[in-house]
């Protein structure tokens, strides 16, 4: 019984002291506490959150769409955050243990807060219309992201601080790396800066069709820090340093306004002027009559005599169509090519092709 009655004695002790001066009970009660904020936290994101986004959906204004759907994980470990300092303070801590805890808390408000602050930046940007307008949605797509890796560098920062680690030598010894790495990746921020400045001046978007001479033609797929996603038309992935944006001409297809039609017609040198002047007039007045050519002061057409080539005489023929869309341009550009040689054809004239005289001489 003597040892009965010890080991009752010994399990009380244990039992009392627990672990470092707390209570078994105590710990218990704590995680039973910690575990009932777990179950609220999912009921909260069962009930609460499907009820708010139920209720912004039926709204037409995309700021509160993005901003519960932004703010769903930092609403998520909220309860946590709760839990953990509601059952910490409910145990009873040694000096040593408490300083530990404080820290803890203080760790998981400052993650929430800094994450929270991390979230309410994309639905910031969508309420600041003007500003997409001001700059691009490329740009500010980037200024978006600088903004994130410099809340979640703070973040970082505020955590290490309450630790009682030194930020000061650790941004002091990355000022000096920052120096070195610098000088070995000037083509880095070579092309940074000219991303930055091809956003800046909007030469193109995401979706455009660019064509920088013999170096690339494509559809604009992502537009990065460092580089270019352009997709061919033969649908391969092309990826360019951005710099060759900011040193080249850029023609941005997309933003033609009306596609020009550029031909050279030759005609044989045994076309009279009579049969000339026809040719022209009817090709004239098919392209001011048609509803495919663009006539204006800014689109000019024109339809000219051009000069007396090697082997033809070389009629010019330009005009810019209606229409803005390449595959609907190929079409016009074929009808006006049957119209050319019909009209040719009725006026019983023919087409030049290079050739050459040889006159032998007899001796």
């Amino acid at each position: 019984m003597d040892k009965t009655e010890e080991f009752i004695e010994l399990f009380i002790d244990v039992w009392k002291n627990g672990i470092s001066g707390i209570n078994i009970s105590e710990i218990i009660i704590a995680l039973l506490i910690f575990f009932l904020f777990l179950f609220l936290r999912g009921l909260f994101a069962k009930f609460i959150i499907k009820r708010l986004e139920k209720y912004v959906s039926k709204t037409s204004n995309k700021f509160d769409n993005t901003l519960v759907e932004s703010l769903k994980g930092p609403t998520k470990f909220f309860p946590i955050v709760i839990g953990f300092f509601v059952a910490t303070s409910y145990v009873s801590l040694g000096d040593s243990t408490e300083s530990f805890i404080d820290n803890a808390n203080r760790t998981l408000i400052t993650i929430l807060i800094f994450w929270s602050l991390h979230q309410i930046i994309g639905p910031i940007s969508v309420l600041i219309k003007t500003v997409e307008d001001l700059l691009s949605k490329d740009l500010l797509n980037w200024i978006i992201k600088a903004f994130k890796i410099l809340i979640l560098i703070l973040g970082a920062a505020a955590v290490l601080e309450l630790w009682g680690i030194k930020i000061g030598p650790i941004i002091a010894g990355l000022g000096l790396f920052g120096v070195a790495v610098a000088l070995g990746a000037q083509d880095l921020f070579k092309n940074l800066i000219s991303g930055i400045l091809v956003l800046v001046e909007k030469r193109f978007k995401v979706g455009d069709w660019i064509l920088v001479e013999n170096i690339i033609e494509g559809v604009v797929e992502k537009i990065g820090f460092r580089s270019t996603v352009v997709r061919k038309f033969d649908k391969s992935v092309a990826v360019i340093p951005n710099f060759q944006f900011a040193e080249n001409a850029v023609i941005n297809i997309s933003e033609t306004t009306n596609w020009r039609i550029n031909w050279i017609i030759t005609l044989q040198y045994d076309t009279t002027v009579d049969q000339l002047k026809k040719i022209r007039d009817e090709i004239d007045k098919y392209i001011t009559t048609s509803k495919d050519y663009k006539i204006s002061e800014n689109t000019t057409h024109a339809v000219r005599i051009d000069k007396f080539s090697d082997s033809s005489i070389d009629m010019y023929v330009r005009c810019f169509t209606n229409t803005d869309r390449w595959s609907e341009w190929l079409k016009v550009k074929e009808r006006l090519a049957i119209a050319i040689k019909e009209i040719v054809e009725r006026n019983k004239a023919s087409f030049a092709f290079p050739s050459q005289s040889i006159y032998v001489e007899k001796k």
